[in-house]
């Protein structure tokens, strides 16, 4: 019990999961309960409430996923820029957490899944379309601290947009309602949840390019984990629970739901 108050102290401070570094690995298939990070900023995806409690896409998957397990479970929040150090030093099990698996993450940790196939898309103020990523030429576009969006834009598509960096997604969405930016790009279903909330019109463009694979993160070296977590999302949309929870969270957010099947998995290795 105290170890637990202590990891809630720590995130409730700095935004991250603190680090504890103790040890070798543990599978958490030998673990009685898990600490699962989540985000605590992304509305429908992963988001905390005033009373602390945490609600979305992912954090429903995180249920899920426990529950298959047989495991008791801890939400602790996990921002983008933190989500490695939670795993590589601190006390976090699992991050399910948006996180998009890619070559450089995985030189850090290991990846389950994906759970979830979606793509880059492009968020844009109430009557202004963009909808192609070559649109985005001479544009300002929104860089949230530890996302890879916005570089992906520039780098992998080779678009001369202008990165401007925010803190956060909420800092974004203000920048682009006051017109410091033009536009906000990423993972489509982080944008759906941040224009539902908002309420003011915000228009996702349905650019779909860069697919992202939205994995689940363990440790490095944890294979028996990694395997079991790839059992349980596998579960998850053989018994229906992962077309319920998109329509539940992204419903009549103008997001394509008409094809939902096992995404093809990483590896465990």
């Amino acid at each position: 019990m105290k170890r637990v108050v202590a990891v809630v102290a720590a995130l409730a401070a700095a935004g991250v999961v603190a680090g504890c570094g103790t040890g070798g690995p543990e599978s958490i298939v030998d673990k009685d309960s898990l600490v699962i990070g989540v985000r605590p900023d992304l509305p429908s995806v992963g988001f905390r409430k005033s009373d602390g409690t945490f609600e979305g896409f992912d954090v429903d998957v995180a249920r899920y996923v426990a529950a298959k397990l047989g495991k008791d479970h801890l939400f602790v929040p996990v921002l983008a820029a933190g989500r490695e150090k939670a795993l590589v030093d601190g006390p976090a099990d699992l991050v399910v957490a948006t996180y998009t698996i890619s070559q450089d993450r995985k030189a850090k940790v290991l990846f389950a899944g994906p759970y979830h196939i979606s793509y880059q898309d492009i968020l844009t103020r109430s009557g202004e379309t963009i909808k192609n990523v070559r649109e985005l030429k001479g544009r300002k576009i929104c860089e949230v601290q530890g996302s890879n969006a916005a570089q992906r834009v520039v780098e992998e598509r080779e678009v001369a947009a202008q990165v401007v960096p925010f803190a956060d997604y909420k800092a974004c969405l203000t920048a682009l309602k006051g017109g410091q930016v033009d536009a906000v790009t990423t993972n489509d279903v982080i944008l759906a949840g941040l224009a539902k909330q908002d309420g003011s019109g915000l228009r996702l463009n349905n650019a779909q390019f860069n697919e992202q694979r939205t994995g689940v993160g363990l440790r490095k070296g944890d294979v028996p984990g990694c395997e079991a977590v790839n059992r349980a999302i596998t579960d998850m949309y053989q018994d229906g629970t992962a077309a319920k929870l998109l329509d539940k969270w992204f419903g009549g957010s103008g997001l394509d739901l008409s094809t939902i099947a096992v995404p093809q998995f990483e590896g465990c290795s």
